[in-house]
C-alpha cells in the first residue's frame, strides 16, 4: 500500500535518530557477515531456519508440480493409449498371416493329396477348385470353376483325395454342376471289397450316410467293410473307394438287410477335386491279323515238264479254299496205268507233300 504524503516510515524518515538508527543497522549486519564468514557462527541458524521455511517452499510449489504431474500423466497415458492400439493392430496382422500361411499349408496338403491321387490312378485327370456347395437335404450339388471350355462333359466321375464325390450332370461354358453321390436321387453301383458282393448305394440327402439296401441276410457283411465301385454302369471306373459300412440291421420285412455308410470323400471339406476323362472306345470290330503260311511255290514247281502225262496245277494249302483238298486228287488222276499195275504219282505234289 502506498504511504501518503503526510506519513513517515520510521527507519528511513527525516532527522538525527533515524539517520542513527540506520547506520546502528548497517554496521550490526556487516559485523554478523563477517563473524558469520570467519568463524561459521551462524551456519547451525540458517539450517534451522531452511528447515523451518522449507515446508513453505513446498507449498508454494505445489501447485506447478501438480500441473506438471497431470500434463506428464495425460501425457503418458495417451501414449500408451497409441502404442497398445499400434500392438494390437500388429497383433492381429501378425494372426491374419499366420491364418493364412495355416490355409495355405493346408491347401497344400490337399494338393499334394490329389497330386499323388492323379499319380496313382494311370488315368486321364483334370483339376478343378469347388466354388459353391449346396446340401440341403433335397438337393446335394457341387458347382466348379471348369466348363465346356476346359473340355468337361456330363457323367464325368468327380473324385477327391479321399474317394467318389459324384459325376458331372450339367455343364456351362465355364463352369460345371456334380451331383454328389448322397442325393437322393444318385446311386452307385458298388462292391465290399473284403467279400465281392455287389450292391448299390444309394444317396440319403445327408451328406455323412448312404444306404445300402436290399442285401441278402445270408451275406457275410459287417461294419468296417470297404465299399468300391465296381465299375458296373460305365459312369464310374471299378476300384475307387466309395465309403465305409458302419452298421448293418435287417428291414421290416426281415427278408433282406439294410446298411448304413459313411461316405470316403470329403464332401463338406474338400476344396479341390479330380474330374476323370472318359476313355475313348474303340470303334469298329478289331483289325485281321496278316496270314501266316508256307512260301509261294515257284513257277517251275507249279508246271514242270510233263512225260505225257496231264500235269496237275497244285495250290498251296495257306490260299486254297476249304474242301479244296478233296477236290484235288481227281484233277491229279494219271492218263494211262504204268505197267506193273501201279499208279503214277501226280507230276506235281502240294509244298506240304515236298517237304
Amino acid at each position: 500500500m502506498p504511504l501518503a504524503r503526510s506519513d513517515t516510515s520510521p527507519l528511513f524518515g527525516a532527522g538525527a535518530t533515524s539517520t542513527l538508527r540506520l547506520v546502528v543497522y548497517l554496521a550490526a549486519g556487516v559485523a554478523l557477515m563477517v563473524a558469520d564468514y570467519r568463524g561459521h557462527y551462524l551456519a547451525r541458524v540458517r539450517q534451522y531456519v531452511a528447515v523451518a521455511v522449507e515446508p513453505v517452499y513446498r507449498i508454494a510449489a505445489m501447485p506447478a508440480d501438480a500441473a506438471r504431474t497431470v500434463r506428464l500423466a495425460v501425457a503418458d497415458r495417451q501414449a500408451l493409449t497409441q502404442e497398445n492400439q499400434r500392438l494390437r493392430e500388429a497383433l492381429l496382422l501378425t494372426q491374419a498371416r499366420l491364418n493364412r500361411l495355416s490355409a495355405v499349408a493346408e491347401q497344400n496338403t490337399r494338393l499334394k493329396e490329389l497330386l499323388d491321387v492323379q499319380h496313382s490312378l494311370g488315368l486321364g485327370v483334370q483339376l478343378a477348385k469347388l466354388i459353391d456347395i449346396v446340401l440341403d437335404p433335397y438337393r446335394q450339388r457341387i458347382t466348379l470353376d471348369a466348363g465346356a471350355r476346359q473340355g468337361v462333359v456330363v457323367g464325368q466321375a468327380v473324385l477327391d483325395a479321399y474317394g467318389v464325390m459324384g459325376q458331372i450332370s450339367e455343364v456351362l461354358p465355364t463352369t460345371s454342376t456334380a451331383i454328389l453321390i448322397t442325393d437322393t436321387s444318385h446311386a452307385v453301383p458298388v462292391v465290399i471289397e473284403r467279400t465281392g458282393l455287389r450292391t448299390i448305394a444309394y444317396g440319403s440327402g445327408s451328406s455323412d450316410r448312404l444306404d445300402v439296401p436290399n442285401i441278402p441276410v445270408s451275406a457275410d457283411v459287417k461294419a468296417g467293410d470297404k465299399l468300391l465301385t465296381s465299375g458296373l454302369g460305365g459312369s464310374f471306373p471299378a476300384g475307387f473307394p466309395v465309403g465305409e459300412i458302419r452298421s448293418v440291421a435287417a428291414d421290416p420285412s426281415g427278408m433282406f438287410a439294410v446298411a448304413v455308410a459313411r461316405p470316403a470323400a470329403a464332401l463338406e471339406r474338400s476344396g479341390d477335386v479330380l474330374l476323370l476323362r472318359p476313355l475313348a472306345d474303340p470303334v469298329g470290330p478289331p483289325a485281321l491279323k496278316p496270314e501266316t503260311g508256307p512260301p509261294a511255290p515257284s513257277p517251275g514247281e507249279l508246271a514242270p515238264p510233263g512225260t505225257g502225262e496231264m500235269s496237275a496245277v497244285s495250290v498251296p494249302a495257306s490260299v486254297r479254299p476249304a474242301g479244296s483238298a478233296a477236290a484235288a486228287a481227281p484233277a491229279t488222276a494219271p492218263s494211262a496205268a504204268r505197267p506193273g499195275g501201279t499208279t503214277p504219282a501226280p507230276a506235281s505234289a502240294p509244298p506240304e507233300q515236298r517237304r
